[in-house]
């Protein structure tokens, strides 16, 4: 197998998490190394060149004329720490977000935090007077309002939740998220206010989906619909795994509520049996175990 059928492979083999996460970076080099091509050919086109086709414009006269970009620009990265710092923080929270919510919903949210992040930052600078001066030349790029909304979103529905971070140690997601809002806030004033503008924009959309989620609606349930129109069905090797099979009478978020249970339970008999060994167990927590290793190899 080669290098390109290998990489195919694993993109394939791969949740929406590792779908995102390899598009923005095959559009980061696709990018670059067309730009390379202008520069060794001279060509009067640049890197900028395809970045504003793709990057969406706060004009509205431009964007009237590029109605593409308002999806484009989520998946759109020009320096290497831009993209760097947004595909570990997606990664990030992204594995902690599906332990609790679906593949759909990851999907869902990313497009709809960062759809709602590019709306924030063009009616910003077509509210604000400050900004006035500055509509018709600026664009936004960068999966970070995406990324945002997954964060908020995340720590708004496990607040408590804790990650180790180097020389802080263990942190709550709740003032990681509140940092980064606060940082954002403080952003606006400088010199890229509207990045820091569509930020913002994705965290009120995390807010929105977890408040919405809490009442039982799933605002990302369009993933589903757009899959059933398009036929993009997963491949069938064993049908009965492919499906979420819920309890009479229970909904998605029951389903979703007794999931984060049960994975709290598998945690702490985990974290006994680092501690005091797999012998010291009761006949309940080996049955759970063995209960749920069983899924896995599913």
């Amino acid at each position: 197998m080669n290098l390109v059928d290998e990489i195919k492979a694993i993109v394939k083999s791969g949740g929406i998490l590792t779908k995102l996460i390899a598009i923005n970076l095959a559009v980061f080099l696709a990018v670059n190394i067309i730009g390379v091509i202008f520069f060794l050919s001279a060509s009067q086109w640049s890197t900028g060149t395809v970045v504003k086709i793709f990057a969406v414009p706060a004009s509205l006269s431009a964007l009237a004329v590029k109605p593409w970009t308002l999806f484009t620009y989520m998946f759109l990265h020009e320096g290497f720490l831009h993209i760097l710092f947004n595909i570990l923080w997606l990664y990030w929270f992204g594995i902690i977000f599906l332990r609790y919510f679906s593949q759909n919903q990851l999907l869902g949210l990313y497009i709809i935090g960062g759809l709602f992040g590019g709306l924030f930052y063009i009616l910003s600078f077509n509210i604000f007077p400050v900004f006035k001066p500055h509509v018709e030349n600026s664009v936004a790029l960068g999966a970070s309002a995406s990324v945002i909304a997954i964060v908020i979103a995340t720590a708004l529905y496990i607040p408590n939740y804790s990650v180790n971070l180097i020389f802080l140690g263990p942190v709550k997601l709740k003032w990681i998220a509140l940092v980064m809002i606060l940082l954002d806030i403080i952003g606006i004033t400088s010199s890229n206010s509207g990045g820091h503008l569509a930020h913002l924009g994705g965290a009120v959309m995390g807010w929105i989906f977890i408040s919405a989620y809490k009442k039982r609606i799933d605002l990302t349930k369009f993933v589903g619909w757009f899959k059933n129109i398009f036929k993009f069905k997963p491949r069938r090797k064993k049908k009965s795994h492919l499906h979420v099979t819920y309890r009479r009478g229970e909904t998605e978020y029951d389903y979703n509520a007794r999931k984060r249970e049960n994975q709290k339970q598998l945690d702490a008999i985990l974290e006994k049996i680092k501690k005091s060994g797999y012998d010291n167990l009761t006949a309940e927590e080996k049955r759970i175990l063995f209960d749920s290793s069983k899924k896995r190899d599913l």
